[in-house]
């Protein structure tokens, strides 16, 4: 009875929470959600799949000339496009969902290689740390490689039971985390890999398993290799000088090794602390030196072996990536997040069982972790979007509705659009537009203008802030001077409306 009552607690427990990380994930979504650039390009695709037919075999760009990811990101929340017909937040919402997937196995893992006390943990990091839900918010690519890396763990330890058909799961992983989700550092669940199936070479496939496994792996690029065929090898070539030309991967000097460790550091510890001060400082030091001091001990725990074995490549792999021009970025690192706070949860939980002392020490832990993070994550998710830098889908749309709305006012209500928004190319309004009309959530009941291509009198101008570069707004406003008179402007947060008349 006592441990029915035991087992009830600790999935009450886990139930709550991961509701309540759910909550931070989706609490305003559609007035704070972040639809930039990115977002507005994924949207245009697949609004040009679903209402106009056309087909893709490649999907978002990787950054690198010439390089681009495969579909499956597109395949994977196309149908919650359409579900909400063309609301961006659909698919948000169920990648903060997916995520929620992610912490649940992230709480299995823990349990199994320790203690379900180590779940809790692992499950109250996740799901509170302010860095991880800002991730699980993102409406890109790299965010369901959060719930992948709790995959591939959990397929590794398969094959460490025995279960040799996992290696199917991981070919398959491998191949949608490298060509499809990733960003970049999940080129090194490679080698990675490779050392586990070493250690693991008593439980290698065999033929059949192997062949299977191939195909899947094969799968996961098939629409790539179709894009390369029909354009020339363009992503052969591309391939080819980045990582040969251009020697992507060099060796060390010191001050890529100053500037490559500070931003490993940061990258992994800001996940518990979104700052850090002294006593932040002092238990990670704490945290850190326990975790060396025990690593033999550790290294004897298989799960954690595999988390030392996937983070180890990973940090290794940085320091001597050196493509990019040499631009490395958080985000990179998404495929590790987890991982990271499944071991780092583990030595917690070490610490926790050993002694009274260890016992107070993570509930002074966890109490700094709690005041660092769950302030600035509220003030985050309550966020107005009304400042004079602020710029999100509320005000994105609250602008958009205003110039269809105003316009229906003008004779005939036709109306031209020009638009500035850092980095140049605004795809997110060239979205917003399209879908609007089509939204009663955007635009409501009322009679409304219509944008045309042909020259017309009746000139939009939206422009947003850029604080980096201020030259360049200042020359788009020059030259605008020079199209039409201004005869209304309206504000929304960091985003300006203009109504101009063309000059004859």
């Amino acid at each position: 009875m006592a441990r029915i009552k035991k087992i009830s607690f600790t999935a009450s427990l886990v139930f709550y929470i991961l509701i309540i990380g759910f909550f931070l994930r989706i609490y305003r979504v559609n007035d704070v959600l972040g639809f930039y650039y990115d977002q507005g390009r994924d949207a245009l695709v697949i609004w040009d799949f679903l209402y106009e037919g056309k087909l893709f075999l490649i999907g978002p760009t990787t950054g690198i000339a010439g390089i681009f990811r495969g579909p499956f990101y597109y395949y994977l929340i196309a149908p919650f496009y359409f579900l909400g017909g063309g609301d961006p937040v659909w698919p948000a919402i169920f990648l903060a969902l997916l995520s929620i997937a992610s912490f649940l196995l992230l709480f299995y893992l823990a349990s199994l290689s320790q203690s379900k006390t180590t779940g809790i943990f692992a499950l109250l990091i996740a799901c509170f740390s302010f860095y991880i839900v800002m991730a699980s918010r993102w409406l890109s690519n790299p965010t369901p490689m959060l719930f992948l890396s709790m995959c591939l763990v959990w397929l590794m330890y398969l094959i460490v039971l025995g279960r040799r058909k996992a290696w199917v799961g991981i070919a398959f992983v491998l191949g949608l985390s490298l060509f499809h989700f990733g960003s970049s550092g999940e080129l090194f669940y490679f080698p990675a890999v490779g050392l586990f199936a070493i250690w693991q070479r008593k439980k290698l496939p065999d033929m059949k398993i192997f062949l299977i496994s191939l195909f899947s792996f094969f799968v996961s690029f098939v629409p790539l290799i179709l894009f390369d065929i029909r354009h020339d090898g363009i992503l052969r070539n591309n391939i080819y000088k980045f990582f040969v030309e251009e020697k992507s991967f060099r060796g060390l000097t010191s001050y890529i090794f100053e500037t490559r460790s500070k931003f490993l550091f940061d990258a992994f510890f800001n996940k518990i602390f979104h700052w850090r001060k002294t006593y932040e400082n002092l238990s990670i030091v704490v945290i850190s030196l326990y975790f060396f001091l025990n690593l033999k001990e550790f290294w004897k725990n298989q799960i954690l072996r595999i988390c030392i074995i996937l983070l180890s490549f990973a940090i290794a792999g940085f320091y001597f990536f050196q493509g990019n021009y040499g631009n490395v970025y958080d985000y990179y690192l998404t495929g590790y997040y987890l991982i990271f706070i499944l071991l780092f949860s583990f030595v917690i939980g070490h610490i926790w069982k050993k002694s009274i002392p260890g016992k107070a020490f993570v509930l002074v832990f966890f109490y700094l972790f709690f005041v660092n993070n769950v302030p600035v994550i509220w003030s985050k998710i309550n966020d107005q979007v009304d400042g004079p830098q602020s710029v999100a889908l509320k005000n994105e749309m609250q602008a958009v509705s205003w110039v269809y709305k105003d316009s229906a006012l003008r004779d005939g209500g036709k109306f031209n659009l020009d638009i500035y928004v850092p980095p140049v190319i605004p795809y997110a309004y060239d979205y917003l537009f399209r879908w609007c009309p089509k939204s009663s959530r955007c635009v409501g009941d009322d009679r409304i203008g219509v944008l045309i291509k042909e020259r017309t009198n009746l000139l939009y101008t939206i422009y947003e802030v850029d604080p980096p570069h201020p030259e360049r707004l200042e020359a788009w406003l020059e030259r605008q001077e020079s199209v039409g008179v201004v005869e209304e402007e309206v504000r929304f947060g960091g985003i300006t409306v203009q109504r101009r008349t063309r000059y004859n």
